[in-house]
């Protein structure tokens, strides 16, 4: 059976990762970056064709799919004269596989119906590691006749697929995981200031809690900087930062309270403010660590 046809805008740390795969896999490649000009530049040296523009990329893709940061970016290249929707025509399908406000992306869905294509949102779980091995936990939502179409590629890109329901969902599931992960994350960096103010070595604090139900992938993701120096883990500050900001905006449409995002947000963004916002979400422990005493 003859592969889709795709497009992939957003080459960051993710996208690129999941463009050498799609393309390890066989996929014929459009692209088109939003930052980085390097990670465009290897792709095209593996075989992908770049676009002028998004709406090029869309005429000339089955199945056009987004990685970039915010909901304002996404909008953009969707919208406008160059933009998405203005490629597409009907059969096509679009994939968010960002993190966006779930508000937004049902009015897109409406705008992409509106020319005759189908718009999904597909969040990502784990690791750019994760996407090159194809082991991304996926978070899908949207058309139910669209995603099964689509599922085969989602399954050379994703270790666990999951559809969620209507659009949106993939994004509330989202924005309800990334605040449980960068809450933990942050918890745990704490958890280290804490002890090296108070005298107890960092090894000592990671072998009580790993050892206990406190233990998490995350908890292993700030030990490896906190002990042993590794912050690479594939995701920043100032996105975890963004991401819970979206985690509070749905509780406030969604008329919710929320006791603990708060806290989690004004640590990510206060280290942001002081110039943390491009280090990996470990690295927050070198602001709490700043300002302990403060």
């Amino acid at each position: 059976m003859t592969k889709p046809k795709i497009g992939f805008i957003g080459l960051g740390l993710m996208g690129a990762a999941m463009v050498e795969r799609l393309q390890s896999c066989g996929y014929e490649l459009t692209v088109l970056g939003n930052k980085s000009r390097p990670r465009i530049d290897a792709a095209i040296a593996r075989g992908a064709t770049e676009a002028t523009d998004a709406k090029s990329l869309a005429e000339a893709s089955d199945i056009i799919m987004l990685c970039i940061t915010t909901s304002d970016q996404v909008e953009a290249r969707m919208r406008g004269e160059t933009g998405v929707i203005a490629g597409l025509s009907a059969g096509k399908t679009v994939i968010d596989f960002g993190t966006s406000l779930p508000a937004s992306t049902i009015v897109l869905g409406e705008e992409v119906a509106a020319a005759g294509a189908t718009y999904l949102d597909a969040p990502l779980g784990r690791t750019p590691a994760s996407a090159l091995e194809g082991k991304l936990n996926i978070m899908g939502a949207g058309d139910e006749t669209a995603f099964a179409a689509v599922r085969p590629v989602l399954e050379d890109l994703g270790e666990n697929v999951f559809h969620l329901g209507a659009l949106g969902s993939g994004h509330k599931m989202k924005l309800i995981n990334n605040y449980m992960g960068m809450t933990s994350a942050v918890a745990m960096a704490e958890a280290f200031a804490m002890a090296d103010t108070a005298g107890v070595p960092r090894e000592t604090v990671y072998a009580i809690l790993s050892s206990g139900p406190s233990h998490s992938m995350m908890m292993d993701f700030v030990k490896n900087y906190a002990i042993d120096g590794n912050p690479n883990m594939g995701f920043s500050i100032g996105n975890a930062g963004k991401d819970l900001g979206y985690y509070n905006t749905m509780a406030k449409d969604l008329g919710a309270r929320t006791w603990i995002a708060g806290a989690t947000a004004e640590a990510l963004s206060g280290a942001k403010e002081d110039g943390f916002g491009d280090n990996m979400v470990p690295e927050v422990l070198d602001y709490l660590l700043k300002h302990i005493k403060t």
